[in-house]
């Protein structure tokens, strides 16, 4: 990092990152009882001693069949009212607030028959991304933020932040993205039901990893706008500024090399290939200066969306992750996503 602007910025970030108190370093689990609960018989409820081969093998499997992986039985409960839909989640979980996914509806005027679903940050609050579902209203899109599982509405009494959705329990982690990718799918459902035809997914870092691999999954989506962009999951928890402490919590269990690998299931990387010969449009939003996003990390994916000859188009941002929601560079980013969901869905 060299310059004025660039050493401005991440004095920027930092001083964001460290707003929040509540961080906690919690205990490496394996967490192969989450593995267990998902119906793949390579991971007992009983590792029988070797969790570590139990994962690897879940994770394989996993991997190899990944549309029985992502697959669920439809929601038969939507309830909307007062501008909110609510379902049982097709995942279910240990705790009674997760399991029921909430989501806000902000229809348009005139829309066309366009929706997108609407997945904000790691850590949102149950206003995230209001305004900008808002903001494509504007441009005449409809839009369905939802809350991904364990955040805001849905996070258990015991939690101050989303830990469950991220975490050094590893099979708890995979768990939750999926539950969180197929409550996407099951939110795309409804819109159907309502009759929308042309149906996208905007997602915003950790909510636009669980968008990719939705949209990755759902030959509906036809517009993916991926608001902060990496090959790997665990890359991001590894090196990110805002995921330290959950890096702290592997200790020396595992490696970043081991990480990916047990975490390849819930990452875009091994799903690029899917969206060859799809007609899907996509914007890949990544920033300059990011420090959860490593740079580094973005340059991946834009090179493989080039390599692939897959229709995307990419915006950067002249600043870090957590000064992209901060003025101007909200704006600007708001702006280029609704721009590119009203000119291609």
């Amino acid at each position: 990092m060299t310059g004025p602007y660039a050493r401005w910025i991440d004095r920027w970030e930092r001083k964001l990152a460290t707003r929040d108190t509540n961080r906690v370093v919690r205990p490496f689990e394996w967490g192969t009882e989450w593995l267990h609960t998902v119906g793949f018989p390579s991971c007992p409820a009983d590792a029988n001693g070797d969790a570590r081969e139990c994962v690897a093998r879940f994770v394989a499997e996993a991997q190899g069949d990944s549309d029985r992986f992502f697959s669920y039985r439809p929601a038969t409960d939507y309830q909307l009212k007062d501008g909110r839909l609510t379902f049982t989640s097709p995942v279910q979980t240990l705790y009674a607030e997760n399991n029921t996914v909430s989501a806000l509806w902000f229809p348009a005027p005139k829309d066309r028959g366009r929706a997108l679903v609407v997945l904000p940050q790691w850590n949102s609050g149950p206003d995230g991304h209001v305004g900008l579902a808002k903001l494509l209203n504007r441009c005449g899109i409809s839009a369905l933020r939802m809350t991904m599982a364990y955040h805001a509405e849905r996070m258990p009494a015991e939690l101050q932040r989303a830990d469950y959705h991220v975490s050094s329990n590893i099979g708890r982690t995979i768990h939750a993205n999926r539950q969180s990718i197929i409550d996407t799918r099951a939110c795309l459902d409804w819109l159907q039901e309502q009759g929308y035809q042309r149906l996208g997914i905007l997602g915003t870092s950790l909510g636009s990893c669980v968008a990719f691999i939705a949209a990755a999954h759902d030959q509906r989506v036809k517009v993916g706008i991926f608001n902060h962009v990496s090959m790997y999951f665990s890359d991001v928890v590894w090196n990110g500024l805002s995921t330290q402490n959950v890096r702290q919590g592997f200790a020396d269990v595992v490696s970043q090399d081991d990480l990916r690998r047990y975490w390849a299931v819930i990452s875009p990387a091994v799903y690029l290939h899917r969206l060859a010969g799809r007609d899907l449009k996509s914007l890949l939003v990544w920033a300059r200066h990011d420090s959860t996003f490593l740079p580094e990390y973005s340059r991946q994916v834009l090179r493989s969306f080039r390599e692939l000859n897959l229709p995307h188009q990419i915006f950067t941002l002249p600043c870090g992750h957590y000064t992209t929601g901060q003025f101007p560079f909200n704006l600007m980013d708001g702006l280029a996503m609704c721009r590119y969901a009203s000119r291609n869905l």
